[in-house]
This record gives structure tokens, sequence and C-alpha cells, in this order.
């Protein structure tokens, strides 16, 4: 809803300007738009009041039974989940040691992970008292050589203090998870995999537990179509009983505390924890209800049913602006790419679409090679008409490749 009418809505009132995100399911942009029986979903669920720990139980089953898991936990984000997986892997089931995180003193707190995996969403970790131990040299991204950290080196990593092995879900990952999980199990130490972004295919919703992974991290709100404050954490039963003790509301007498054993084991606690540290990670009903809800709509679609709706408004701008170079990039999600004469080209036509109105927001992460990129699964209806004519005005014919 763009124009005059978008004033008739919340974003109008508040002033908020209306955008097309091309860019895909980032934050800062407010992700995607919620598919009716989501947002249906979260109405639903906000019109009553339940008992937090009995819908969490209930959530903890389907997530267990759509990722082989032994348990599951909704989340805030798969940073949230990342958090928690941490504060498991470091406290446990005690909980004097979940009280005293951030405070890891006396308690295993190493994260064994590897250089070229590092990100600004590892800051989750260490958020929970833990210290990361780098491991490895990237040399084949630094163009020095073709190696990356090695299983070895995780072996010679691993130690006393260690708490958990991170390994951050990407096809050029090295070493592979298989070899990880083989180093760090003949430790007992838990690997956590981070996910947030794999999804689809629908495949790697069960894959990571499959490989042997003791925790997992997923974004609710990227490919899985959910809110975009909403995550999944899934893995070993404990590990994830751990997590949600360290999430949930705990404001309660020992003898009032009576939470399913699937979903948290009362009899293997020594008592009741206080409210921890991963509070601030806490799903509200509704965003729990939308998770859920968009969970089965992922899991009931194909991958090729959602490539094909998702790549319907690609085609649309190809077809509409035939004379420009777009190239369709296949993939999980699959995009446009708008290979421009070069990066300087490529940032005037970046920033002329962000003064268009309503601004167009494009992926811009290879703009030094001279490219941008369309991406489908946050557009809105209209919007596809909208981007064409916005490159249409702002790519003239004279200045084309």
């Amino acid at each position: 809803m763009m124009g005059d009418a978008v004033n008739e809505t919340l974003y109008g009132r508040l002033g908020v300007p209306v955008i097309v995100n091309a860019k895909g399911a980032a934050t800062r942009l407010s992700g995607g738009v919620l598919h009716p029986e989501v947002t249906a979903a979260m109405a639903e669920a906000n019109a009553a009041c339940v008992d937090m720990i009995d819908l969490h139980a209930a959530a903890a089953a389907e997530i267990a039974a759509a990722t082989g898991a032994e348990n599951g936990l909704a989340t805030s984000g798969a940073a949230a989940s990342l958090l928690l997986a941490t504060a498991a892997c470091m406290a446990g089931l005690d909980p004097a040691a979940m009280a005293r995180l951030p405070d890891a003193r006396g308690l295993k707190r190493e994260i064994v992970t590897i250089r070229s995996q590092r990100n600004a969403y590892d800051h989750a970790l260490r958020g929970a008292g833990a210290r990361l131990v780098e491991v490895g040299l990237a040399d084949r991204f630094a163009g020095a050589g073709i190696r990356d950290a090695e299983a070895w080196e995780l072996e010679a990593a691993i130690g006393p203090k260690t708490a958990a092995v991170l390994w951050v879900a990407n096809a050029k990952a090295r070493p592979p998870l298989a070899e990880v999980v083989a180093t760090a199990h003949r430790h007992d130490v838990p690997v956590i995999v981070d996910a947030a972004a794999e999804l689809p295919p629908a495949a790697k919703l069960r894959a990571y537990i499959a490989a042997g992974a003791d925790l997992v991290a997923f974004s609710g709100g990227k490919g899985l179509g959910g809110p975009q404050a909403s995550g999944i954490l899934c893995g070993r039963h404990e590990l994830v009983m751990s997590a949600a003790l360290q999430m949930l509301d705990l404001d309660l007498r020992w003898g009032d505390f009576d939470p399913p054993p699937s979903f948290i084991d009362k009899a293997l606690l020594p008592g009741l924890p206080r409210n921890g540290i991963g509070r601030p990670c806490k799903a509200d009903k509704g965003a729990i209800a939308g998770l859920l809800t968009a969970l089965r709509r992922f899991l009931a679609e194909s991958d090729a049913e959602r490539t094909a709706r998702w790549q319907a408004p690609l085609d649309h701008i190809r077809a509409e602006l035939a004379d420009l170079p777009l190239r369709l990039v296949e993939g999980g999600i699959p995009r446009l790419e708008l290979q421009l004469a070069d990066a300087a080209a490529a940032d005037r036509l970046y920033r002329l679409l962000l003064a268009h109105r309503p601004v167009i927001h494009v992926d811009h992460g290879e703009l030094d090679a001279g490219r941008l990129h369309i991406a489908p699964n946050c557009l809105a209806p209209g919007d596809a008409e909208r981007i064409v004519e916005a490159l249409a005005t702002h790519w003239p014919r004279e200045r084309r490749p």
C-alpha cells in the first residue's frame, strides 16, 4: 500500500514511510511481510491468556518433531538462541551456575570457534559470559593459500575449560560439520550450530541434528516466514531444558512449578533457578503462535513450490526490463543480479533507489564488484511493479551497458 493510501495505515499515522524491501529479511528493514495465516494466529493467541510453560511445552513438541531433535525452544531470534545455547553449555542444570552468569568464574566458559567463521553475531555467545577461542587461519579467504581451519586445530584447542564448539553453517564452512562433531564428541564437548539463515531448503531443518549437532539455532523471521523477533533452538533434551530454564519467568514456588517432563524434567533439578540471563530472549505468546504457524506452512510447501512462488516477481521484473543485464541467481532463495559497469555505477543506482519514493532497498553486498541484488522473499503485492518503475527511471537506456 503506497501513495495516498499509506496515510490511512498505522505507519502513515505514525509518519513512518513504507519501503520496498528487496534486500531480504534484514532486521534493520523490519523483515518480511507475514502471511495472513501467521498474523491471524498471532492475533488469536493474543486474545487469551495461557500459562507460558504450557505453551512453550507444546511448541517444544512441534519443534522437536520438525527438526528431529529431542527438545526445542521458541526464542526471540537466532541471536537469542545462540546466547541461550551458550548459557546452557556453561551452566548445565546447575541453578547456582545459572544465577551467576554472565560471571562464569569456575565454570567451563571457553567456546572454540573457527577464525574464518567469526561474525558480529557471535557477540551473543560472549554476552552469556563465554570467552571465544579462535582456531585456524583463513588463507583461502586472505589470498595467501588454500587452507582453512582443520580438525587437529580444534582438537588442540579443546581443554578442561571448553564448554562447546561453535560451527557456523555455510556451504563454504571448513572443517565439515561431521569432522567438528567427531572431534568435539571425543572429548564430550557439545557442538552448537548457528544455522540462522540456512532455510530453505527444508531438509536443513533436520540435517544438523542428524549430523550430530547438540544445539542448533534457526531464525524464525528469515526463510521460515515467521515473526521477525522469533527463533528456534533445538537439540539435546537437557541442554534445551537448561536454555529454557534460563529464559522463562520462574517467579514461582518450587511446589507450584509443574512443567511437562518432556519439556523440563523437574526431577533432574535440585531447586528452581532464579530468573536468568536469558530473560531478554523471551518470545511472547503471539510470536510463538506465529512461529509455529509459519513452521507448519514451511513444511507443507515443497521447496519447488516455494522457489516458484519467490521467483514469480523476479520473472516479472526481468520480462518488463528485458533490455537490462538482469541475471537470475538460483539457490535457497533466488535473486536477481544487476550487473553494472563498475562499483561507482552500482553505488549511484543504489543511492538513486534509496532516494526514490517509495524507497527501494536492494542488497548491495557485492557493490564493489558492480553488482546489486534483488531478493523476493520480503516483497509485498505490487512491489515488483514499483521496482520496474524505479529501475526504468533511474537506469536510463543511454547509460546501460
